[in-house]
């Protein structure tokens, strides 16, 4: 009678619930019907929609100046002109260099990053293009793929000395983040890579039974009980591609390719049982290629599946949970970036990508990217109230503000199989950050972070 009086006295952990909307239509590429098309009808759909925002940014940027083209400019008469970015590069690798390097005895050196201090950006519109000189728009910070609005004058050596220049900015945020009379969070991880050498079965097994509040006492199950959701940003198992050459695979090299997604399917059965999850395909994992990757196909995995929870998504991904919305990449659009431009770190270049309303500004020049026919998918209409990015080197986030209010919480996600760390937002009355092992006060508007790592002992 007495243990049953002292059960009854625990009250039973329910897991809390939110209100998910997925938002990835616009990376389907199931409708389209590629019929030959080339890549200059999305650079043309960037121009079209970035133009038309800019030339509304104008009046109250420089109203006294006029627009022109790039075949009317004049010489010594100042303009604006309005087109795309194209960065010339000494050092961006070629087609014809990778097949030098298969002749060569000697292989190229790849390096992380292509930058040359003879760098120089030009401007392109649909009358021509020319090239930009001066020190205020620096070939450093840009890529090609981006629409930007210059001012400055035509020089007598056929260039265009820039003296100002204007980006599209922050779009507008739609809706107002609520704030919530309970604790709710959603849970990042990415870089799981089950299958490699450097993955640990058992410490993401320690992630899962945390995230299913098998761990802790009553204290952490009660945390765990107000995860709402799970997001992994791709990169999720990785497979032995050296037994991928075209010939017929031995039922031993069958095995190694399926044992990595059976051990992942095992561990994601057991969170989509109990808490709603998506899961984003990512460079590594058995997806296509180029972006906007679509859904890994859920025949992947069959544990996980078969339970109502489970969503397998695009890559970018798009979602709203409880009126808050999230935009995030598994990594590879930042990972462009940095080769071909330089940042302080990694957030800055996320903020970037806000900043010129593009996702993947780098697509289709040096990032892969589907050749849509009549617009760009990545190109951003509303700004998001979280934006994350998978895979990177270790954790960081920040808050960015824009001018019309706008309050975006930037997150970088490190690979779970080195880090051991996953993020978990919170979107609550009191907000603060939470590195591993210390607490720093950060007042924020859209939720807090929690950087998650599982005990060494």
């Amino acid at each position: 009678m007495e243990s049953m009086e002292a059960d009854s006295e625990q009250r039973p952990l329910y897991r809390k619930q939110s209100h998910y909307k997925n938002l990835d239509e616009i990376f389907y590429i199931e409708k389209e019907q590629y019929r030959g098309q080339q890549y200059s009808q999305i650079y043309f759909a960037r121009l079209h929609f970035t133009r038309i925002l800019l030339y509304s940014l104008i009046p109250g940027w420089k109203p006294q100046v006029p627009v022109c083209n790039v075949l009317g400019l004049e010489e010594g008469k100042e303009c604006i002109l309005v087109g795309t970015l194209y960065k010339r590069m000494k050092l961006k690798p070629m087609i014809l260099d990778e097949y030098s390097k298969e002749r060569s005895a000697t292989p190229l050196v790849k390096a992380h990053n292509f930058m040359n201090s003879d760098d120089y950006l030009v401007l392109e519109d649909e009358t021509g293009r020319v090239k930009l000189d001066g020190s205020v728009l620096l070939p450093s910070v840009y890529v090609t793929g981006v629409v930007v609005a210059i001012h400055g004058k035509a020089t007598g050596a056929g260039s265009f000395l820039v003296q100002d220049f204007l980006d599209a900015g922050l779009p507008p945020q739609l809706g107002k983040t609520l704030t919530l009379n309970e604790d709710k969070y959603v849970v990042f991880v990415s870089g799981i890579n089950a299958g490699s050498t450097s993955s640990n079965p058992l410490m993401f097994q320690l992630l899962v039974d945390h995230l299913a509040g098998h761990l802790g006492d009553e204290k952490e199950q009660k945390f765990a009980a107000e995860i709402v959701h799970v997001v992994i940003a791709g990169n999720s198992v990785e497979l032995p591609t050296s037994s991928l050459n075209g010939q017929n695979l031995a039922p031993k090299d069958l095995s190694a390719l399926s044992d990595p997604i059976k051990e992942l399917d095992i561990m994601l059965t057991q969170i989509a049982a109990g808490v709603s999850m998506d899961i984003m395909p990512g460079s590594n994992d058995p997806a296509n290629f180029s972006l906007p990757q679509q859904p890994l196909n859920k025949c992947l995995f069959r544990g996980a599946s078969s339970c109502e929870a489970f969503r397998s998504c695009t890559n970018p991904h798009f979602f709203e949970l409880d009126n808050i919305s999230f935009l995030g990449t598994s990594g590879q659009n930042i990972e462009d970036l940095d080769k071909y431009s330089s940042a302080k770190d990694k957030l800055e270049f996320m903020e970037r990508t806000l900043r010129w309303r593009h996702v993947a500004p780098s697509a289709p020049n040096t990032l892969g990217c589907y050749p849509f026919s009549d617009r760009d998918p990545f190109l951003l209409e509303s700004c998001p109230h979280v934006y994350f990015v998978g895979n990177q080197d270790r954790f960081e986030t920040h808050f960015l503000k824009g001018s019309e209010g706008q309050i975006v919480r930037l997150i970088c996600i490190p690979r779970f199989c080195e880090t051991g760390t996953a993020v978990a937002l919170i979107s609550a009355r009191h907000y603060h950050a939470v590195h591993p092992y210390r607490r720093i006060p950060a007042p924020v508007s859209v939720g807090s972070i929690w950087s998650w790592k599982p005990s060494q002992k």
